[in-house]
């Protein structure tokens, strides 16, 4: 679908005619998953046959891969039921033939040098013991396969001044990674890392604080949020063009290493 990212969702049966109405207008309605679809996607560039969206959650990541390799296969996982049947209907509804869905553990996905691409954003600090789900990625990459990855950072500016841990959302394990932490346990699991940086600068931070304090984290008074979501999505834009040394974000691009090459193709 054009317009907006994520106005596939309002193809999604279960939500209310206002929702609908509401996210094909204006797209996926969640400040902070705009501001990393605006920081990852960039990252994803090339061309690929497979791609993985690994904790595809609501699956407006995988419905914009599909969009953006039209020539690649998506698989986006999750480990709930009702996300993925949900995800499968959507994707059918809105004709992304080269995007299907399945459940699973991102810790046990069982995949051995499946794709090209694998994504996982905002998923590591779910889980207890992530280095060996980066090593479950690394298994599904093919040989010089990429990793983007997107977590929180440790820290993050709360409002405009002052740094505090990152917030304690439900579900999180721990609040999110500096750039060296999970730049060492991707080398640790295998990767190597071809670029890393925070992301979420002043503007960003400011909004998505703002989108905490009205939501919680949890999808509460969606009205009054839906009342100033605009004005956030608006301010949070002009942030893309930040570059920050510390943030609430961090991504990392990393490779499975290729295979060395064999005495006759060396030769």
């Amino acid at each position: 679908m054009r317009g907006f990212p994520g106005r596939e969702l309002s193809l999604d049966p279960s939500r209310s005619r206002f929702e609908r109405a509401y996210i094909r207008l204006l797209g996926a309605p969640a400040n902070g998953l705009r501001i990393r679809l605006r920081r990852v996607l960039p990252a994803t560039k090339g061309t690929y046959r497979s791609i993985l969206d690994a904790g595809c959650g609501s699956g407006v990541f995988a419905f914009e891969l599909a969009k953006l390799h039209p020539g690649a296969q998506v698989l986006g996982v999750d480990s709930e039921a009702e996300l993925v049947a949900r995800d499968n209907e959507v994707a059918s509804r809105a004709n992304l033939a080269n995007c299907r869905f399945q459940q699973g553990d991102v810790t046990k996905l069982g995949f051995d040098e499946a794709f090209d691409l694998v994504v996982s954003v905002d998923n590591l600090e779910h889980v207890a013991d992530d280095v060996e789900a980066m090593r479950t990625l690394w298994h599904s990459l093919r040989p010089g396969g990429r990793l983007v990855v997107h977590t929180p950072g440790y820290e993050r500016r709360w409002i405009l001044l002052g740094r505090r841990v990152n917030f304690d959302v439900p579900g999180h394990v721990r609040p999110g990674y500096k750039a060296d932490e999970l730049v060492a346990k991707l080398r640790t699991a295998g990767f190597e890392v071809a670029d890393h940086h925070y992301t979420y600068g002043i503007l960003e931070t400011f909004t998505n604080n703002i989108s905490y304090l009205v939501t919680g984290a949890d999808e509460q008074n969606k009205f009054a949020y839906a009342a100033i979501f605009p004005a956030l999505l608006a301010l949070s834009y002009f942030g893309r063009f930040s570059n920050p040394s510390w943030g609430a974000g961090v991504l990392a691009v990393a490779y499975r290493p290729a295979r060395p090459a064999t005495g006759e193709e060396a030769a």
